[in-house]
């Protein structure tokens, strides 16, 4: 049971819960973390599909119980809810109503005195009270609930900015990683996910939908590409449809989570769903002037000698034969995949051809920086070898904006302004994403280095007189609306 789930993180945990989602006809997924005063407490996985029958709770909650599976399943291995969840919480609750049926629920705790496999009964108010709460999706007719409590990784922190920095950074990796690994499924297919937060308190605020996030959606295409290659082992056929992006890009698309040059090479997908991003598993060594070069590949599972993919669907392991066999892999044109990886390389040297001048290296973005516009700045600019450039809010004792704080390399924002200029939404340690990144291009050069003339001083004062009036403008009109 502990064992159970070594090798998720909680994208690819919650990944796997989504699987168990859509296998039973949801249309519409909730994953929400729940906080109680500033500490976070626990997170659930809501969906509207077919519910568990009472007379399968218990099949369900076993440790690789025995399922039929389709083939449209996503499903595989039996222990993917269970795996799922040991991997991040203490506490597994699953909460379920079938059409037609009562609510029913059973409850999994791993206390550190228990040697057992002993599975609790939720009492069937319980479980319809949890299931008729608000999720912003009906479970009146039919659906499930899963609570996870105790949950590991959580900040044990009390501070609300290191708790709303863990939110926005945990959501932002979440819409990647799922917007990733279901694109298909969610471009396709009427199915929604989104990620919301409920303050037990206030209840919920944002919601954050999941968009799908392809990684071959490029906006033109090379001449010539892309070209099928096909692989064929003993009965076994297989197709790689090799994409090359044109050029770099700014696009999601391109820059996915972990990194365009991390995410070069093979996408394996199962039934649509996304198993593997990234590597060339024996066919060539990582390189960047190889990021341009993304491969398709659909199975069907496991293939022996050649492939399989981990319980937490997150992998696909290459076998020693599976390089030799890509290595005889032709398209009807005679191109071979080191044809293909020439081509690839190429079409970077050319896309990487500049003509105006190199860019000003400048401090990396710390605290505070929303994570995609800290890492453009990371990806659009070099970077100096130096502590970070923060940018934070606190109490001023004064009306002034802006407080520059060079020993720290902190920029500090006066608090007095905060909900003003964020329209009375909720804060967080990462909010007001444009404003910093201005803030950033205007003053990040004055935290450099030891010399501080006096063109930075009058620069500083500059900014302070203007910034400062048009923060108060900004706070007497958001105090008149209100």
């Amino acid at each position: 049971m502990d064992a159970l789930g070594r090798n998720h993180s909680l994208e690819t945990a919650l990944a796997d819960l989504v699987d168990n989602s859509i296998d039973a006809g949801a249309t519409k997924v909730l994953v929400r973390f729940v906080q109680r005063g500033t500490r976070l407490v626990g997170l659930y996985v809501v969906d509207n599909g077919r519910g568990i029958e009472p007379d399968r709770i218990d099949a369900a909650m076993t440790i690789g119980g025995q399922r039929t599976y389709t083939g449209e399943d996503l499903g595989h291995f039996g222990v993917g809810l269970k795996a799922a969840s040991f991997s991040q919480a203490a506490s597994l609750t699953v909460l379920s109503r079938a059409a037609g049926h009562p609510a029913v629920g059973r409850r999994w705790q791993l206390t550190s005195g228990r040697r057992d496999f002993t599975c609790e009964i939720v009492p069937g108010t319980f479980a319809a009270a949890e299931l008729d709460r608000n999720w912003m999706l009906s479970t009146s007719a039919s659906g499930t609930v899963i609570r996870w409590d105790q949950v590991n990784g959580l900040p044990s922190s009390n501070d609300p900015e290191q708790v709303d920095e863990f939110l926005s950074r945990t959501i932002s990796h979440l819409q990647g990683h799922l917007g990733l690994t279901f694109h298909r499924i969610l471009a396709h297919r009427n199915i929604q996910i989104v990620i919301d937060v409920e303050e037990v308190a206030s209840g919920v605020g944002v919601r954050h939908p999941v968009a799908p996030l392809d990684p071959f959606a490029y906006p033109d295409t090379l001449l010539g590409w892309p070209k099928d290659l096909k692989v064929q082992t003993g009965e076994t056929g297989l197709l790689l449809r090799c994409h090359i992006w044109p050029r770099r890009s700014n696009s999601p698309e391109y820059r996915l989570p972990g990194g365009a040059e991390a995410r070069q090479g093979l996408y394996f997908y199962r039934r649509g769903r996304l198993l593997h991003a990234g590597g060339w598993e024996g066919i060539h060594a990582p390189d960047p002037r190889l990021q341009l070069a993304r491969v398709c590949i659909d199975i069907d599972g496991d293939t022996a000698g050649l492939f399989a993919m981990n319980p937490e669907k997150s992998r696909v392991s290459a076998g020693p034969r599976f390089a030799q066999a890509v290595a005889k892999a032709r398209a009807e044109d005679g191109t071979t995949i080191t044809d293909y990886l020439q081509a690839a390389e190429t079409a970077w040297v050319i896309a990487n051809r500049r003509t105006t001048a190199r860019r000003k290296a400048v401090l990396p973005p710390g605290k505070g920086f929303h994570p995609k516009v800290s890492r453009e700045i990371r990806d659009e600019l070099p970077l100096l070898p130096e502590e970070p450039l923060n940018i934070q809010w606190k109490r001023f004792t004064t009306d002034a904006f802006l407080e520059f704080d060079r020993g720290t390399r902190t920029l500090w924002l006066n608090r007095a302004y905060r909900q003003a200029l964020l329209g009375g939404r909720r804060g967080g340690g990462n909010d007001v994403p444009v404003l910093k990144a201005l803030l950033f291009l205007l003053a990040e050069n004055v935290f450099e280095g030891a010399h501080f003339g006096a063109r930075d001083k009058d620069n500083m004062d500059l900014w302070q007189e203007v910034l400062t009036t048009a923060a108060k403008a900004e706070r007497s009109t958001f105090e008149a609306r209100s």
